[in-house]
């Protein structure tokens, strides 16, 4: 068990006013359609995590990574499997990994790749308001993390009126 009270889940930046990294961020948390800064926070405490966990298999296996990539089969497995890594990328390939890896996951960037939305605004209001589903079941979570297998799974929910090809949201986004 873990002492202390953080409960946080993510970190935020250590110095407070740096104006290139606060517009950088604000370019990402524009250009991905998240909510505020601790979306991006979030996701970059995630990468970071990906990072520490892939330096220590590398650190225990002494810097052989054939080694390091069986102890961390399940874990390289896994970012495979998010389509974060590509079936030929090794461990080390984990620590040259940018946060918008990361963001081009999240069902709400899928939903707009996809063409489901015009916009990743609208892909996130699609999916707050329950209109989106995976796999035939509605998700109301923008962040959650798409598996390569679900991505072609996103679809409207059918009983959303937006399931109508004529709906004049939908009639935008397939423009």
């Amino acid at each position: 068990m873990t002492t202390g009270n953080n409960t946080k889940g993510y970190e935020t930046p250590n110095h407070p006013y740096q104006g290139e990294r606060i517009a950088e961020e604000a370019d990402l948390v524009s250009r991905y359609g998240l909510k505020n800064k601790e979306e991006f926070w979030r996701a970059q405490s995630e990468l970071r995590n990906m990072r520490r966990e892939a330096r220590r298999l590398l650190g225990e296996a002494q810097g052989d990574v054939e080694s390091a990539q069986e102890a961390g089969a399940e874990f390289l497995t896994r970012l495979r499997t998010l389509g974060i890594l590509s079936e030929n990328d090794d461990i080390s390939s984990v620590l040259s990994l940018d946060v918008t890896d990361l963001l081009e996951r999240r069902l709400q960037t899928v939903t707009y790749r996809n063409g489901l939305a015009s916009s990743t605004s609208q892909a996130r209001q699609f999916i707050v308001h329950g209109h989106v589903t995976v796999d035939g079941a509605r998700v109301t979570r923008p962040a959650k993390k798409i598996d390569t297998t679900e991505e072609d799974a996103i679809a409207f929910d059918e009983t959303s009126p937006l399931a109508d090809e004529l709906h004049p949201e939908r009639a935008e986004a397939q423009e």
